[in-house]
């Protein structure tokens, strides 16, 4: 059995500006090398849990809060070695470049933690190499594509040597080859350095894949589960303002027209090739 990277208990935090928390009283975990997602509309508080679990945010006070990042508890002491182990991936990367050229950025990260030359050289190269932007390592981040920039914001992620990534909207800005492209990137890169991810995002189909999701209404946590789990619960979607991927529609009318889907048709392709052989027996 896993243990988790990420345990958090009683968070909440408000806005200074605001008299509603933007999170409220939320607890939950996240078994390490999982993918886990966590879903809501706009406004539900999912980027604030980002910055809350890599301390961009400190939550409020409150003695039975605890954020735990790989066996470390967030205090304003322990934040730098908690982002040591946490690198987020925003949804603009033009918000996260600062070198002059696609090397520069990458290295950025290492220049900070004062790692030596000939050391930061090899590890931007190899990030680079990782994420297939060898080749523009001289260029100008304002000139790639949309899809060429989030894989060098993942590339510089990926230089401090993360053990916990944080996707926050990273594929809201892209087309849908775009993002698939991404998604893909992440999920090989996940397998390849044992990583864990936590996707945050509003696209309800980004979570079809995920290992574990979490939905969010206003700053609640209303369930947590497999993804089967919480998208047979037509009740829990639409209290929570979302919509169901194509996929789950078709089988949950047709369970509800009593024809029987098995439990392990939990995909597009497994569907389609069940239904046909079904349609031969008739």
């Amino acid at each position: 059995m896993k243990d988790n990277i990420v345990t958090v208990k009683h968070l909440s935090f408000t806005y200074k500006d605001s008299k509603a928390p933007a999170v409220n009283d939320i607890s939950f975990s996240i078994p390490r090398g999982s993918w886990t997602t966590l879903v809501g509309h706009n406004g539900s508080g999912k980027s604030t849990i980002a910055r809350l679990l890599d301390g961009i945010f400190l939550p409020n006070d409150n003695p039975r809060t605890v954020i735990n990042v790989d066996g470390i508890e967030l205090t304003e002491k322990t934040m730098w070695n908690i982002r040591d182990r946490v690198g987020i991936v925003f949804q603009n990367p033009d918000n996260q470049f600062v070198g002059a050229t696609v090397e520069d950025d990458v290295a950025f990260g290492l220049e900070n933690r004062q790692v030596s030359r000939s050391k930061m050289q090899t590890i931007v190269h190899d990030v680079l190499e990782q994420v297939n932007m060898l080749d523009f390592q001289k260029s100008e981040p304002q000139y790639l594509s949309g899809g060429q920039k989030q894989r060098v914001a993942i590339a510089g992620i990926l230089a401090i040597g993360p053990k916990l990534i944080i996707l926050d909207e990273s594929t809201s800005m892209l087309d849908p080859a775009g993002k698939m492209k991404i998604l893909s990137l992440i999920r090989d890169l996940q397998n390849k350095n044992g990583l864990t991810i936590f996707s945050i995002t509003h696209d309800i189909n980004e979570a079809v894949q995920a290992d574990q999701m979490l939905v969010l209404d206003k700053g609640k946590l209303l369930a947590s589960g497999s993804p089967r789990e919480i998208f047979e619960n037509e009740i829990l979607i639409k209290s929570a303002g979302l919509e169901l991927p194509l996929f789950y529609k078709v089988k949950n009318e047709l369970i509800k027209k009593e024809i029987h889907i098995p439990r392990e048709v939990n995909s597009e392709e497994k569907l389609v090739k069940y239904l046909c052989q079904l349609n031969s027996k008739m």
